[in-house]
């Protein structure tokens, strides 16, 4: 077991290697936590990321892990603290995004967002609070698509989220007594690696006429993670550029 870092507490984030999961290990490392990170498919990624964080003083722990597999999410929170000796944050940023209009939508594609969007999301915060001590804090990445279809090819997606924006408003209510807050983040389109091509077309879409970047949704993630959000709790706080308006 390895000392953690100065605040003492520990993190975990499903599906740290890229985007969004890769700024929130890095702005929660940043606040003092040590972080674990699961990937599944880029090990390149993850590691770069785990040496990224310890060349600048904090400590991180890369964790294979798919989260359309129950007993691989049920090992990385094991794992995580066995190595870290404890769990404090866990964010759920694995998903998947498959699109298509239903003529054309096949079971296959289907099963695939719903293992991972909703019944994956659900297991690994089961994983993470029978682990966590109390006053823990447990946060979701969703989107805004559970406010408002922003395309008919979208709408499994959208589904999926809107059934994480569900799930944390009853997640709330069963963990207060352990004094666990439970929120849930919405962003719209996000500047990373799956949307550099269309950037140019989605930032016409929004009422800013700006794309979001990364580190706007991991400084959320700061916060939720944080005593300065004790008050909060069962919220999905959309963060788009005024595109679910």
């Amino acid at each position: 077991m390895k000392q953690v870092t100065s605040n003492n507490k520990v993190a975990l984030v499903f599906g740290g290697s890229r985007g969004i999961g890769a700024a929130a290990v890095r702005r929660l490392a940043k606040d003092g936590f040590a972080v674990g990170l699961t990937y599944v498919s880029r090990p390149d990624s993850a590691e770069e990321m785990v040496a990224e964080v310890m060349a600048n003083g904090g400590q991180a722990l890369a964790i294979k892990a798919d989260s359309a597999d129950a007993e691989a999410i049920q090992q990385a929170v094991q794992q995580l603290v066995s190595h870290f000796g404890r769990l404090d944050v866990v964010v759920v940023n694995a998903g998947l995004l498959r699109l298509g209009q239903i003529d054309s939508f096949t079971v296959e594609a289907l099963d695939e967002i719903l293992s991972v969007n909703i019944r994956g999301v659900y297991l690994a915060i089961q994983a993470a609070v029978a682990r966590m001590g109390d006053n823990g804090r447990v946060i979701t990445i969703g989107s805004n698509s559970a406010v408002r279809p922003l395309t008919p090819i979208g709408t499994v997606y959208g589904m999926s989220k809107a059934a994480v924006a569900a799930m944390i408003k009853g997640l709330a209510l069963d963990l207060a007594p352990r004094g666990i807050r439970v929120n849930n983040i919405q962003p719209g389109p996000i500047e990373t690696d799956m949307t550099i091509d269309q950037i140019d077309m989605i930032r016409g879409m929004v009422p800013l006429k700006q794309v979001g970047q990364p580190n706007d949704i991991a400084e959320l993630v700061s916060y939720l993670a944080s005593e300065e959000s004790r008050y909060m709790t069962g919220a999905s706080l959309t963060i788009d550029g005024g595109m679910s308006l």
